[in-house]
């Protein structure tokens, strides 16, 4: 069997090779897709292989394009789009035919409406065989077009290029989102005259960024500079516009406090003494102007409207999407442009004004302080609680301590997540992936996957840190699989509290379900206690680590801080009835519309 791979495998590549000498050679549709994508610049490819897609996969390889084989199509499409965010270019899902591509679905729908780049490519049934019970018959190309800017199915062989061009350029553009390509098997097979078929079909280029209007510009700045308590909203949007060294000079000078959406962390270093994330709510209810660089004004931010707002607040909003200005309130100066430009512009013109507001002697700045101070003093002591079983809190800190400052953190679960954004800290750019604006859970393991995967070929001495809730871990857990199987040194944590938000320790689990049929006596949000998932990497023969107390805590991310070829993971056991503080607002506010 290995060696009649390394046989097809030979034989792609002396087919490429074969093909550029004779360019008479007809050339089938798997070849024509692979260099296609190679043209555009295209690198990692995340799926799972069969009918009819197997052929594809090895052109692919033979193409130079870097294959990874996932174990569910879901966590290979997550994976697909965060490395089209870490990259700024489109990752490719490859997937079989229908249950193959509906399985993808669901990271489809997060990677639209994380706003992520993302090509999936699905094999589908025969051409000649549709309408009439097909092998794996679906509609894929009308199913795809809900969570897709483009879906298409080509033609013909020949007019591959031109659709693989699109659909690059329109996933990484404007606001990135998901392209689909649909290859029949037939259409796979298909040949044609590689004279014909135009292999160097235009690459557009990266797009220049859109700069702003310069009377917003003059706009905003004297906004700002009239304000009492402005404040400062770092997005995604920001992180991914690669805006960071512009942020940053903005920030520093103004003095501006900041606050940054969970995956806008980085693009300023939450390290630095303008962020204001401990005083999040205060800053959000007081604040009279705020600037909102690259992050929509969803339910992850309130919507911009009371009460978790001042009923006056005004906003200059800034975003690539034009659609998305004035979307859930009237902004006070809406500007289309890239963050980039817009921040060096602001900058420059906030400087002309010698407008900086100074944490000394600022009452907005006192007002702020005050609150973080009162806020770390609830997080410090529940931190410094060491006892068994511990809390969020004391397992976040140790974690924290015990880390690369610059690890790229992935993370997921419902407290896990929440608590940990608060204490788990990033000073570089794009180095949090989450759950994100879709709230997706088991998206760790492939977005960790990814980051690995970029790790390895951008920053090999960087690590990734996936820190997850117990129940999160059990949507993608068997892609540890595919960590060891790519030598993919991750660090998995997870913070198991036998359930979904919360759970019961043995005896009080035991004993709820005594009471009657199981399946109603059994709490929904329970799991099973105590589960010892570390036993996974017996599996491969490795071993995990089981952690109950901060000190095992810290010897497991020692030793494997050190491990540079296989994963590992940590459970940590903690209280089940651990929870976060007590919240003036609910992280979900309604809508008063």
């Amino acid at each position: 069997m290995f060696f009649r791979y390394l046989a097809q495998l030979s034989f792609r590549r002396s087919f490429h090779v074969s093909t550029k000498l004779n360019q008479a050679m007809g050339i089938d549709g798997n070849n024509i897709l692979a260099e296609s994508l190679k043209k555009q610049g295209v690198e990692y490819v995340f799926g799972i292989v069969g009918i009819p897609v197997i052929e594809t996969s090895l052109a692919f390889q033979a193409a130079g394009l870097k294959y990874v084989g996932m174990r569910n199509e879901q966590a290979a499409c997550y994976a697909a789009q965060a490395i089209g965010y870490l990259t700024g270019k489109p990752g490719v899902c490859l997937a079989v035919s229908g249950p193959g591509l509906l399985h993808c679905i669901g990271g489809m729908a997060n990677a639209q409406v994380n706003c992520w780049p993302l090509l999936v490519i699905a094999g589908s049934c025969p051409e000649d065989h549709e309408g009439i019970g097909g092998f794996q018959e679906w509609l894929q190309v009308e199913s795809s077009r809900l969570y897709s800017k483009y879906a298409v199915r080509p033609p013909s062989p020949r007019l591959i290029p031109q659709h693989v061009e699109k659909a690059v350029r329109l996933a990484s553009t404007g606001r990135p989102g998901v392209a689909y390509i649909d290859m029949p098997g037939t259409l796979l097979m298909a040949e044609a005259d590689s004279e014909k078929v135009p292999l160097d079909y235009y690459n557009a280029g990266p797009t220049k960024p859109a700069h702003p209007d310069p009377s917003l510009v003059d706009r905003a700045a004297e906004l700002l500079s009239k304000a009492e308590r402005p404040l400062v909203i770092v997005g995604k949007g920001a992180a991914y516009a690669r805006a960071e060294e512009a942020i940053r000079k903005l920030v520093d000078y103004t003095k501006i406090p900041f606050l940054p959406t969970p995956m806008g962390k980085g693009v300023v270093p939450d390290e630095s003494p303008l962020c204001v994330s401990s005083a999040r709510t205060q800053a959000l209810l007081k604040a009279d102007v705020i600037l909102l660089l690259g992050a929509r004004l969803n339910w992850m931010l309130h919507f911009g409207q009371p009460p978790r707002y001042a009923p006056d607040v005004k906003v200059i909003q800034v975003d690539i999407c034009p659609e998305e200005l004035n979307n859930s309130i009237k902004s006070e100066v809406a500007v289309h442009s890239d963050i980039k430009p817009f921040a060096e512009a602001l900058a420059q013109k906030l400087v002309e004004k010698k407008f900086s507001l100074q944490p000394t002697s600022n009452n907005w700045w006192k007002t702020l302080q005050e609150k973080q101070m009162k806020n770390a003093e609830f997080v410090e002591a529940q931190a410094n609680d060491k006892s068994v079983p511990l809390n969020y809190y004391s397992v976040f800190k140790t974690v924290q301590a015990n880390i690369p400052k610059d690890s790229i953190i992935v993370s997921e679960g419902a407290n896990t997540m929440d608590i940990g954004r608060g204490l788990l800290l990033n000073n570089e750019p794009r180095h949090r992936l989450d759950a994100g604006t879709f709230g997706t859970m088991g998206v760790g393991p492939g977005f960790a996957i990814a980051a690995a995967m970029w790790c390895r070929d951008h920053a090999p001495n960087k690590r990734v840190v996936c820190v997850e809730g117990d129940s999160a871990f059990g949507f993608s857990g068997m892609e540890i699989e595919t960590m060891v199987r790519y030598k993919l040194p991750v660090i998995i944590i997870i913070v198991n509290n036998n359930g979904i938000y919360s759970g019961f320790d043995k005896d009080t689990l035991k004993e709820i379900q005594s009471y009657g049929d199981i399946a109603q006596s059994t709490p929904p949000t329970a799991l099973s206690s105590e589960v010892r998932y570390e036993k996974m990497m017996e599996m491969f023969g490795e071993t995990g680590y089981l952690c109950r107390t901060v000190e095992e805590i810290e010897s497991a991310i020692q030793k494997a801080v050190k491990i540079v070829d296989k994963p590992t993971i940590i459970n940590i056991l903690i209280n089940p009835q651990s929870n976060r503080k007590p919240q003036t607002f609910n992280w979900l506010t309604e809508s008063k519309l």
